[in-house]
């Protein structure tokens, strides 16, 4: 399972009531690390003048790697964390988070990152089976 929903937050999606706020919430909690990841990326970002700001670390287990794919494969998930911080994420092979300014979304520079060219430069061995 992907999140775990309080009962609360389940009664209001029987209702057609959920808050962003705390569906981000459940994200948070549920997968640690990507949010922290995608958080810390965000930091990053906003902290210095490069264009993006990118992970190329490994996550430490197989755990972590599926809270950040399952994270990145979820429209609601994703969509949801683009809006909490307020930016445009990309996503290569299978830790390869980018973090751009939400403005930054087709332009030149996202398009180069999540271009087909880009993704086939980025393969390597390693990543065939994660």
């Amino acid at each position: 399972m992907s999140l775990d929903v309080s009962p609360q937050l389940l009664a209001d999606a029987e209702k057609g009531e959920v808050r962003e706020e705390e569906f981000v919430k459940t994200v948070r909690t549920s997968l640690p690390y990507a949010y922290d990841l995608i958080a810390s990326l965000v930091g990053e970002l906003r902290a210095g003048t490069a264009e993006f700001a990118d992970n190329r670390t490994p996550p430490p287990s197989e755990r972590e790697r599926g809270q950040l794919l399952r994270a990145l494969s979820s429209d609601a998930i994703r969509g949801s964390l683009e809006r909490h911080f307020g930016v445009a994420l990309a996503f290569q092979n299978c830790h390869r988070v980018a973090v751009f300014p939400a403005e930054a979304r087709g332009g030149a520079t996202y398009a180069r990152f999540t271009s087909l060219r880009s993704q086939i430069l980025n393969q390597s061995p390693e990543f065939r089976d994660c």
